[in-house]
């Protein structure tokens, strides 16, 4: 049996992934989903809507039928089932912001083998971190905490809590786990403990679900700086490829320290499998933090694993969080 020659194809379409983006985000941008999904369904009527030379409508509109983003239906156009669940604006699933939050790192992306050669020795603390400051942090979350909201009832799905007293979340961010955990569960209160500015902008999100008295929130940096020892539940999301080597066993060392007896850790984060090779997604993530210059890597599922038990948690195993994208590795407190 003869074996296929290679070609450039893959190749080519990698390389210029950057297109599909753009046209997502020019998309998204310009409000042309928005635009179908109030009425302008039809090409000659959504090119018009966009307010923009009707030949650069036309480049775009044919664009996002030939990547998949709308559909025929005779002459008229619909958004994909996944656009019009989650890129419609006024909609409660709206994710336009998360998916544009990365969009300020593609210059940086454009130079990776450039900082990659650079010689800087990388930063256990990345530099992000450092700078952040309250505005960065609305800007950030805001992207964040829709998509939060979305993770976290899925957590809610996975982990059983109506016997749970408190929940820790490390690196909460907008808030998102916590103020749905808690209106799922009316005997349940929660901290956010997170960077000082970024607290400002949870309890604005918090406040604005009326859950004030029920979720706090700590200023501090999971880092550096010690945890509150009152709850009997931690979890950490989305943060894994932040951390280096040494940092993950740290935190979660002291996750464990802090947690009441019988108390469980849940870190969801983008691992890779255990032997390395994938997936792609958690992956990028890990060399993203090239660009942060901080100790921060892709993480496989046996390392978190053995922070876990290096920590001295029980029953330690791991779960698809969202497949080929997140896992959530969980372990309990027996002392």
């Amino acid at each position: 049996m003869t074996t296929a020659r290679p070609t450039t194809v893959r190749l080519q379409h990698m390389v210029r992934a950057y297109r599909d983006s753009a046209a997502l985000v020019a998309a998204i941008e310009l409000g042309l989903f928005t635009k179908l999904a109030r009425g302008a369904d039809r090409e000659h009527t959504l090119i018009a809507a966009l307010g923009i030379h009707p030949l650069h409508g036309e480049r775009l509109v044919v664009a996002c039928i030939a990547l998949g983003l709308l559909e025929r239906d005779g002459d008229r156009l619909r958004n994909a089932a996944d656009v019009d669940r989650f890129l419609i604006e006024d909609r409660p699933g709206y994710a336009g912001a998360w998916m544009l939050f990365t969009k300020p790192d593609w210059g940086d992306w454009g130079r990776l083998a450039e900082i990659l050669s650079s010689g800087e020795a990388p930063e256990a603390l990345s530099k992000t971190v450092a700078d952040f400051t309250v505005e960065d942090a609305r800007d950030y979350h805001t992207a964040t905490y829709s998509i939060g909201r979305g993770a976290g009832r899925l957590f809610l799905r996975q982990v059983y809590l109506s016997k749970r007293a408190k929940i820790l979340d490390l690196g909460g961010g907008s808030g998102a786990y916590c103020i749905e955990a808690v209106k799922k569960h009316p005997g349940l209160r929660a901290c956010v403990f997170d960077l000082p500015p970024v607290t400002v902008v949870a309890a604005e999100f918090i406040a604005q679900n009326g859950l004030g008295d029920r979720i706090e929130t700590k200023g501090g940096n999971f880092n550096t700086d010690p945890f509150p020892n009152d709850a009997d539940v931690v979890i950490m999301a989305s943060n894994l490829p932040m951390c280096g080597r040494e940092q993950l066993a740290d935190i979660v060392r002291k996750a464990h320290d802090a947690l009441l007896p019988g108390g469980e850790m849940h870190l969801i984060g983008e691992t890779l499998n255990a032997a390395r090779d994938g997936p792609a997604d958690a992956a990028m993530w890990g060399l993203g933090q090239a660009i942060a210059n901080s100790y921060g890597l892709a993480h496989s599922v046996a390392e978190v694993e053995d922070a876990f038990n290096a920590a001295g948690f029980g029953d330690v195993e791991s779960i698809d969080f969202v497949p080929g994208v997140l896992t959530r590795t969980v372990g309990h407190k027996t002392i």
